[in-house]
């Protein structure tokens, strides 16, 4: 099967630590250099449900009393969050030379937490009637994203270059106490009413430029190779005042793996998918929760339903995590999805 770019499909939008969906879509269906439309549709579920620090998990009292900022004398015990993501894409190939995609993704979230605790830590502040949830759901951040693969007769080099919007829903609770933005708030428990927080609202409220570049090449009659990664930094924000601002921090990715390509209808294929995330900052920001390095392993198949129609399915396991702070993180993420040539 011959094997051409066209162009890195963005990422989801990555929840409150440091997880996040960072499969690599093209790779999963495969590169081409047809020109004209291709859309991209998939559902990615993440259930963050593990508290960790470092690389081990941690329990509500280290929390609390071992602080990740010694200075609050305390801090959040989080239960857990369950993400729901849908992502739309849209490619258009001019040529084989430049392609540009448009991805806009729909969140769901529900995230539920124990609130803040100053030490020492006592059970009753872990008791069912001390949590706090909060449920998001719209329009999340959409990405543009230009790609070129003329560097080689073989188009299977190529750069990407584009921009992550503030469209979707963001805010926060301001330092005097008012809320900023278009939150979502807590709607049960005793946090009623008040935000929640920044980095789990729907949209982040900056402008990001994004730059990525990626290269496949078949490495047998059977098997195909690829690798690829990305870089989002944001630069501007809409959470600028002070007191009530908010930079979520930098993104990079890097994915390879393999397809096997013995059979002309399934795919049978192997990613590793590798993340770091800068801090949040600014006084909306979870600034020591919100920093660290993961790494997960993904097998998965793709199949062709019809010549211009496949399907494919991914799970991914965490093979490693480095988090700074406290941080919810998934023990599995699972990815669904369709991809369509028009």
């Amino acid at each position: 099967m011959g094997l051409s770019a066209i162009g890195l499909l963005p990422q989801a939008a990555q929840a409150c630590a440091t997880c996040g969906c960072t499969l690599s879509t093209d790779a999963a269906t495969g590169y081409s250099s047809a020109s004209g439309w291709r859309i991209n549709i998939d559902y990615t579920f993440i259930n963050q449900n593990q508290l960790r620090s470092g690389s081990s998990r941690a329990t509500p009292q280290q929390v609390v009393n071992q602080p990740s900022d010694a200075s609050l004398g305390g801090g959040e015990i989080e239960k857990g969050t369950i993400n729901r993501y849908i992502n739309v894409s849209a490619t258009y190939r001019f040529n084989p030379d430049w392609g540009v995609t448009l991805l806009v993704p729909y969140v769901t979230r529900d995230h539920e937490t124990y609130g803040t605790q100053l030490a020492p830590y006592t059970p009753v502040e872990t008791a069912s009637d001390q949590i706090s949830g909060a449920h998001v759901s719209g329009i999340g951040d959409a990405k543009i994203i230009a790609s070129y693969q003329g560097f080689l007769p073989t188009h299977n080099l190529g750069v990407q270059f584009g921009v992550k919007l503030p469209t979707g829903n963001y805010g926060g609770q301001a330092e005097d106490g008012n809320l900023v933005g278009h939150p979502v708030t807590f709607n049960t428990g005793p946090n009623l009413g008040q935000s929640l927080d920044t980095s789990l609202q729907a949209g982040t409220g900056s402008t990001d430029l994004i730059v990525g570049g990626y290269y496949f090449q078949p490495v047998s009659q059977n098997f195909d190779a690829f690798v690829n990664g990305q870089f989002q930094a944001a630069v501007k924000e809409n959470l600028d005042t002070p007191g009530a601002d908010y930079r979520p921090g930098n993104l990079a990715t890097v994915s390879f793996g393999v397809r096997y390509e013995a059979h002309a209808n399934w795919v049978p294929q192997l990613q590793i998918n590798w993340l770091h995330k800068m801090a949040d900052q600014g006084f909306l920001a979870d600034r020591p929760d919100t920093e660290g390095t993961v790494a997960y392993l993904s097998p998965g198949i793709s199949g062709s339903v019809s010549k211009n129609l496949q399907v494919y399915a991914f799970v991914q396991v965490p093979i490693y995590s480095h988090l700074q702070g406290y941080q919810l993180f998934p023990g599995w993420t699972g990815t669904v999805g369709v991809s369509m040539k028009l």
